[in-house]
């Protein structure tokens, strides 16, 4: 059956299929129903899957987060109180399907995801991703350098994520941001972590970690200076330089994450993200990715609805900023 399906719009901004008109539960599994890029003339952000896990060191499972994130975003509606703003009437924003990557061959895919996103950034998009595992960040940054120049990364997870090899392989879920530093890809004077938590291989992981041109934060600094505290703190190590904001779901704890790969006790609430990511408003937002989500051990969709609202207000950030 083929009809035209009633959609939001708002002056020349193609939004969302219209749920008075069309059931939450029906219809294509875009991104929050949003339209696809190749429905529209021209669009201001991108949200981009990428099906990819071949770089994970424990449970796999992240190749299916796009998809799930997708499923788990038809509740989002057009307004955003938190923020004051409709972002769907703000800019155009599109769901530019997956960038297809061989799961076979990390090098491989890391040149095919690099392409894909050289591609959606030469038309001017800006992009939020949804992985797959926290290896496609390597890849985005590199594209995102070639335009910007250093890229400052505020990097919300449990882990450092700047390890130097799993099993010999340079590239993988737990080293993209090691490589992104010792290939100039990062300004080492603005670069965090926030979340970190639990053990580590040795001391010299810090030690490291600081030399590659990070600062941590910890979960636990929400227990002592409060998510008022961090967020003063993030702000100022970043200042107004380009910021790409890179999210493992594992940053939060495992009662609102479930669904990853290598869960850590401790985390942070969903709320808290909430609060802290609102923040970033005042950053010189230029992309993000929502990663590490294996939905064969959420459940509810517990962790896909976290990650499908932290993009939405990932989204409103860069739709504010589109006016």
């Amino acid at each position: 059956m083929t009809h035209e399906v009633p959609r939001i719009t708002t002056g020349n901004k193609i939004g969302q299929v219209d749920a008075t008109k069309v059931p939450r539960f029906a219809g294509l599994g875009t991104f929050a129903r949003l339209p696809r890029l190749d429905e529209v003339s021209e669009a201001d952000i991108a949200i981009v899957g990428v099906p990819f896990d071949a770089g994970v060191s424990y449970r796999s499972g992240a190749r299916f987060g796009p998809n799930h994130i997708r499923e788990s975003s038809r509740l989002l509606r057009p307004y955003n109180p938190a923020q004051d703003a409709s972002p769907f009437a703000l800019a155009q924003v599109v769901d530019a399907g997956d960038i297809a990557a061989n799961p076979f061959d990390i090098a491989e895919a890391v040149e095919q995801i690099g392409a894909g996103m050289d591609e959606l950034l030469a038309r001017n998009l800006k992009p939020v991703v949804l992985g797959g595992d926290h290896t496609i960040a390597y890849p985005i940054i590199k594209s995102l350098n070639n335009i910007y120049g250093p890229v400052t990364v505020i990097h919300f997870d449990a882990h450092l994520d700047t390890w130097d090899t799993y099993f010999g392989a340079p590239l993988t879920h737990g080293t993209p941001f090691r490589r992104a530093s010792e290939d100039g890809l990062l300004d080492m004077s603005s670069c965090l972590h926030v979340g970190i938590r639990g053990p580590l291989y040795t001391d010299q992981d810090l030690t490291d970690d600081t030399a590659l041109g990070f600062q941590v934060i910890t979960a636990a600094s929400i227990d002592t200076i409060g998510s008022a505290g961090v967020i003063e703190k993030m702000l100022k190590r970043v200042g107004n330089k380009p910021v790409y904001v890179s999210i493992d779901v594992d940053v939060m704890d495992p009662a609102f994450a479930p669904g990853t790969g290598t869960p850590e006790i401790g985390g942070l609430s969903s709320r808290e993200m909430l609060t802290i990511i609102r923040s970033l408003e005042r950053v010189n937002l230029i992309g993000a990715d929502i990663v590490e989500v294996s939905p064969q051990y959420d459940n509810a969709q517990i962790t896909g609805i976290a990650a499908a609202n932290l993009a939405y207000e990932l989204i409103t950030i860069l739709a504010r900023r589109n006016k």
